[in-house]
């Protein structure tokens, strides 16, 4: 049997399995301790932890499953890893800077079956979901690569936006969630912490009941049926009524903002008449509301979409707020590098099958 990432375990897990293998407590504690504020590379750096235990450790789990095959810097800062998994498989995982802090993108599956049109990461189907660890592992391999530079700088801010649907993968997004969020680790806060879903809207009710503290994002990328349809084939399974309705069980029982994500598509959902439907959608609960207006990343495989101007998207950002919604533009980091989502791994897959 292979052995498992032991950041899949939360410290609640790690502290069950010590006990039930004939461990104190206390070594909990200090393994905690070396893997998330030390971050050592090997069991046998736990200098204060006994050596039965770290035989036990290292007998059932490694401290590594993931290994950077590519990385990419951008002049603005931004950092594009792609990690290859044990079994051979490649995720992207993106460091990105801003005035607040250091934020990280995860994936939380090898490919996509949402199936939106304009994306990168639906290019290749799921082949499996990520483990909790292999989610936590994408937060270290950065850290540990912050950690290198020796100047101190700490990641403070995740988005689970990456390659895949966390909803999709519940059970592990929450465990990672666990994991990250502990403050006698890493202790990334949940406000600090976003995750975006393609509009599952029985997992939403589901996060509902949970009572994360975790920002929430809906990527809604259209304000009718007829039109989300065609951009996102999710939306013939949960139409917007069925997203509205778990939206409302959402803001009733966590009483929190939620960001609408709204990718910019030239001539396709970037009019004054979508812009007016998603104010008219939103009215109810515009203020507990935040529009997100995304220009779009051009991807060769969907050419049939290209970004709206800036001029557009202040329109359409203009009639938002004349509407009384509240939005921005978020323009996207690491422009000169693969800057879609999915696109390095893409090109990486295309070019070992060519070969």
């Amino acid at each position: 049997m292979s052995k498992l990432s032991i950041y899949g375990m939360t410290y609640e897990q790690l502290t069950d399995w010590l006990i039930d293998h004939g461990q104190r407590r206390f070594r909990a504690d200090q393994v905690w301790d070396w893997l998330y504020k030390k971050r050592v590379t090997t069991f046998d750096e736990m200098k204060n932890v006994n050596k039965e235990t770290i035989e036990l450790l290292d007998e059932h789990f490694v401290l590594q499953t993931l290994e950077e095959e590519i990385k990419q810097e951008s002049s603005d800062g931004t950092i594009k890893y792609l990690f290859k998994l044990a079994d051979g498989n490649v995720i992207e995982t993106v460091l990105m800077r801003f005035n607040y802090g250091l934020s990280v993108c995860v994936t939380t599956q090898v490919g996509c079956n949402i199936g939106c049109t304009f994306c990168a990461s639906g290019l290749l189907k799921k082949s499996r979901d990520l483990s909790g660890g292999e989610i936590v592992e994408q937060i270290m391999g950065v850290q540990k690569h912050l950690d290198e530079k020796g100047e101190g700088e700490r990641v403070s801010h995740i988005v689970v936006m990456g390659i895949g649907e966390p909803f999709d993968n519940f059970d592990n997004l929450m465990s990672f969630i666990n994991v990250v969020n502990d403050d006698r680790g890493l202790n990334i806060g949940a406000r600090h912490i976003t995750v975006s879903t393609s509009g599952l809207a029985h997992k939403i009710y589901d996060w509902a009941d949970a009572g994360m503290q975790v920002n929430l994002a809906i990527s809604i990328h259209a304000p009718n049926n007829e039109l989300r349809s065609r951009i996102m084939k999710i939306n013939k399974a949960f139409p917007i009524e069925k997203l509205m309705a778990a939206v409302d069980y959402y803001l009733e029982k966590a009483n929190r903002r939620i960001t609408y994500e709204y990718i910019m598509l030239k001539d396709v959902n970037d009019h004054k008449t979508e812009a007016k439907q998603l104010a008219r959608l939103l009215k109810d609960k515009r203020h507990l509301s935040y529009v997100n207006l995304i220009p779009y990343n051009s991807v060769d495989e969907h050419n049939q979409y290209q970004r709206s101007d800036t001029a557009t998207i202040q329109e359409f950002h203009e009639t938002l707020k004349a509407n009384g919604i509240n939005s921005g533009v978020r323009w996207e980091n690491g422009a000169d590098i693969d800057a879609a989502c999915g696109q390095l791994r893409s090109k990486q897959i295309k070019k070992k099958n060519a070969g």
